[in-house]
C-alpha cells in the first residue's frame, strides 16, 4: 500500500484540499530535534539508514504547528522521535507477540512519569522520556499533566491489546474495534497540542461530546491513514485497519484499502467537520471567556490541520519505504510539496 490511494481525500474534501503551512524555522527544528535524538541514542549511525531516521518527523511538526516558538516544535517533533521509537523496540525487537513483555518494557516508563526522573542506569527509552517530561510538564496544570499520564497509560493497554491480538488471532467486535486502535494511535499525542500552543482545554470542554467527536474522530482519521501505508509492513498485526477491513468483509487488501478510504476514512472525516462547526456554539453555551475560548479554537484548528499535514508528511517521509529511497529529499533540502 502507499499513499497514492489517499489522494483522492485531498482532492474532493474540502477541509483536505489546501496545503498547509510550513513552519519557516524546519530546517534548524529538524536539525535540533535530530541531534537530540542522536543524543539520547534513538538514532545511531546515517539517519537514512534506519526507518526511525528516515521518518523526518519535523515535517509533519512543522505543518501541524507553523506558528509556535521553535523551541515548542523540536519539543514535539522529539516526541514523536521518542514514540516511533517505542514502536520500533515493540515491533522490531520481538516483543510484539508477548504481552508480557509489552508490559515488562512499558512500566518504568509510566513510573519515570510518575516520578519525574529516570532511574540510575535506565534504558534509552526512559531516559529520553524523563527529559521530554521535565520540558513538557512545566506550565500546564495537574489536571492536563494527570490526563496525560492517563492517555500514555491508555497506550499502553493499546499496545497490550495488539501483542494479545497476534498471539490469538482474536480481533475486537466491529463496535469496538475504533476505541481499541485509538489506544494504540498514542492518544497522549494529541495532548501536545495544547503545550505548545500555550493553551489547555477546560475540562467544561473536554467533557462534551463535541470535543470527543473532534478529538476521536481525528484520532481515528490519522490511525487509519498511517494504517494504510504501513500494511504492507503491518499484515501480521490484526489492528491494522486495512487487515480488519479485508477480515470482516471477505476482501482482498487492495479493495479493503479502497473501502476504508471512499467510506470510513471519508466518513470520519464528515464527522470531524461537524464537530468543528458546533464548537463555537459550544463554547458560548458554556460561557467560556474570550481567552480560553481563543485557546480552544487554537487547539481546534490544529487538530483540524492533522489529516492534511499528516498526507503530506506520509508522501515526504522514507519510514514506510522498504530500504533509502534517494528520491525523498534529504532534511537539509528543502522539500518540494507535490501535494497541492
Amino acid at each position: 500500500m502507499d499513499v497514492s490511494l489517499l489522494l483522492p481525500l485531498a482532492e474532493r474534501i474540502p477541509a483536505l484540499v489546501a496545503p498547509c503551512r510550513v513552519h519557516e524555522r524546519l530546517w534548524p527544528i529538524g536539525e535540533e530535534s535530530t541531534a537530540w535524538a542522536r543524543t539520547h541514542g534513538l538514532v545511531l549511525g546515517e539517519s537514512d539508514s534506519t526507518r526511525l531516521g528516515r521518518g523526518r518527523f519535523e515535517r509533519l511538526v512543522c505543518r501541524l504547528l507553523p506558528d509556535v516558538a521553535p523551541a515548542r516544535a523540536v519539543l514535539v517533533a522529539e516526541w514523536l522521535v521518542w514514540l516511533f521509537a517505542l514502536d520500533d523496540q515493540i515491533d522490531d525487537g520481538g516483543l510484539g507477540g508477548s504481552a508480557t513483555a509489552v508490559d515488562a518494557l512499558y512500566e518504568p516508563l509510566i513510573l519515570t512519569l510518575r516520578r519525574g526522573d529516570a532511574r540510575p542506569g535506565a534504558s534509552v527509552l526512559e531516559a529520553s522520556l524523563a527529559d521530554l517530561w521535565a520540558r513538557t510538564a512545566p506550565g500546564m496544570s495537574q489536571d492536563w499533566r494527570r490526563r496525560f499520564r492517563d492517555h500514555v497509560a491508555w497506550h499502553r493497554q493499546g499496545c497490550l491489546d495488539e501483542a494479545v491480538a497476534r498471539r490469538t488471532g482474536e480481533l475486537p467486535a466491529p463496535g469496538r474495534y475504533p476505541a481499541v486502535r485509538r489506544r494504540l494511535h498514542a492518544p497522549f499525542l494529541l495532548d501536545l497540542l495544547e503545550p505548545a500552543l500555550g493553551a489547555e482545554v477546560p475540562a467544561e470542554v473536554l467533557g462534551t461530546k463535541t470535543w470527543q467527536l473532534l478529538r476521536d474522530g481525528t484520532a481515528d482519521v490519522t490511525a487509519w491513514c498511517n494504517d494504510l501505508v504501513a500494511y504492507t509492513r503491518e499484515e501480521h498485526s490484526p489492528l491494522n485497519h486495512v487487515a480488519v477491513t479485508a477480515r470482516q468483509l471477505g476482501l482482498s487488501p487492495r479493495t479493503a484499502a479502497a473501502v476504508l478510504v471512499h467510506e470510513r476514512i471519508w466518513a470520519r472525516l464528515e464527522d470531524v467537520a461537524r464537530a468543528a462547526r458546533a464548537l463555537d456554539g459550544e463554547m458560548r453555551r458554556l460561557r467560556l471567556d474570550p481567552v480560553r475560548a481563543r485557546g480552544v479554537s487554537r487547539v481546534a484548528c490544529a487538530m483540524l490541520a492533522a489529516p492534511r499535514a499528516q498526507l503530506d508528511w506520509l508522501h515526504e517521509c522514507g519510514r514506510y519505504s522498504p530500504m533509502p529511497d534517494p528520491s525523498v529529499p534529504s532534511p537539509r533540502r528543502k522539500p518540494r510539496v507535490t501535494l497541492t
